[in-house]
């Protein structure tokens, strides 16, 4: 049942006085092809009982990544988060919690976002890292943001290896600050194609690695390009373990780390919530977006956590904010936590190289399927392929047959020209039998 508070004469008094004549006037900016003529397609009323029963055979027709044998990748990895993490998560002095402006009572949330920016600095290679963002793609759009603002310039040079859906949220946050971005063509490796574009007016230039099609590049090279050009770098990383195994951002030159941290602590969830990992050099820490938490002693001495910097705060400096954020995944960036305490340098290592030997023995079978080229060059846990078919239609044909294979790179660029390119991403979690039956199965639907 709906509740209305609100009188009509409470709400044409409402709309009277910011200047709308109606309701509709509130809407104005939203296209009319997007604005629905009536109610959405729903029933109208239904009992509890019955609405658990629809939801739930909706749910049932989803094929989750622990029932089948699971090859997807793309920027969200299925890998193994200990029972501890949510046994620890699960806590209600951690679940309940809430934001950390008065540290007096908020010592455990700080000290854990203490830890985790010590980790994501350590992991990036940078000398400082904030509390975290929303996620990778609003990580990288901050990271925009941020470089306009500290090299006084217009334009983001991005590498066409960028994850696609990477750079459409950043150009939806961008755009209306009137920044300009020059998207290079989807490329399986050719990160150092950006040295080409960087102009007087550049203010950074994006590269990811592993790039989208699970290329890893050694970035050094546009680093030294970039800064001689006065602009900055901004590295991507979607896969947090492959910094487990590669040479980390901060070695290869990054002014600006955007990293997705889902990988580790965090489930694939069907998509989220997500963490964003975001670190940056240390002169350039005035300019970070979020918050910054930091240690000190209190009057007695005794070690203690504050809050350094809260640059993200809309409701204090409102248009002067350094950000307009309004999170920090902090459940997220626990779980973060808990898992790297638990695997150590030495645990986050073998993590990382077993996801590497297992993506190489994917690599090698499906390679020996004839009509299958490997497109991908040097690769952490995932590679692409070129199909002799439709790569979608070739994934729904062995969904059919209970086996996720990958993900079509024409679900996330349609128009790229490259639907018969499959991303297979392979994680500790991938079987040597559903390997197997990967490529056997591949070649039966191929040879069909």
């Amino acid at each position: 049942m709906r509740y209305l508070p609100l009188t009509p004469d409470d709400r044409t008094a409402m709309l009277a006085a910011i200047g709308a004549d109606s309701i509709d006037d509130l809407f104005v900016d939203v296209p009319q092809a997007a604005r629905l003529d009536g109610p959405v397609d729903l029933p109208r009323v239904a009992g509890e009982l019955e609405v658990e029963r629809a939801l739930s055979a909706m749910a049932a027709k989803n094929a989750t990544a622990g029932a089948v044998p699971f090859f997807c990748g793309a920027g969200a990895y299925k890998h193994h988060v200990p029972a501890t993490v949510d046994h620890v998560i699960q806590r209600s002095e951690f679940l309940t919690s809430y934001t950390p402006y008065q540290p007096e009572i908020a010592q455990g949330t700080l000290q854990y976002l203490y830890e985790f920016q010590t980790q994501v600095a350590n992991l990036t290679g940078m000398p400082v890292a904030n509390a975290s963002l929303y996620d990778g793609s609003t990580a990288m759009a901050e990271g925009v943001l941020m470089a306009t603002r500290v090299t006084r310039r217009n334009k983001a040079v991005i590498s066409g290896g960028v994850h696609p859906h990477y750079v459409k949220a950043t150009e939806t946050v961008v755009h209306a600050v009137g920044v300009e971005t020059q998207v290079l063509a989807p490329a399986v490796d050719a990160e150092a194609a950006v040295i080409d574009q960087i102009g007087p007016d550049t203010a950074c230039v994006v590269v990811q690695t592993p790039n989208v099609f699970g290329t890893a590049t050694d970035v050094t090279k546009i680093a030294e390009a970039a800064h001689a050009a006065g602009a900055l770098l901004i590295v991507v990383v979607t896969e947090a373990v492959s910094m487990g195994l590669l040479k980390s951002p901060g070695e290869m030159g990054a002014d600006i780390v955007a990293a997705e941290g889902q990988s580790i602590g965090n489930a694939l969830n069907f998509g989220g919530p997500y963490v964003g990992l975001f670190a940056t050099r240390e002169k350039l820490i005035r300019q970070m977006p979020g918050r910054l938490t930091g240690e000190t002693v209190d009057a007695d001495g005794e070690r203690g956590f504050v809050l350094t910097l809260s640059t993200r705060e809309q409701h204090i400096r409102r248009d002067k904010a350094t950000s307009n954020i309004c999170t920090n995944s902090g459940l997220c960036t626990l779980a973060f936590t808990i898992h790297m305490s638990l695997l150590g340098e030495t645990g986050l290592r073998k993590l990382a190289l077993l996801n590497h030997e297992k993506a190489v023995a994917t690599r090698d079978a499906l390679a020996a399927v004839p009509g299958v080229e490997v497109l991908t060059p040097r690769f952490f846990n995932e590679f692409a392929i070129r199909l002799p078919r439709n790569a979608a239609q070739v994934v729904d044909t062995l969904a059919g047959h209970h086996i996720l294979a990958g993900v079509p790179y024409s679900r996330l660029a349609p128009g790229a020209g490259m639907d018969d390119v499959l991303l297979v991403a392979a994680t500790e979690t991938t079987l040597d039998h559903d390997i197997k039956l990967l490529a056997a199965s591949l070649a039966k639907v191929l040879a069909a």
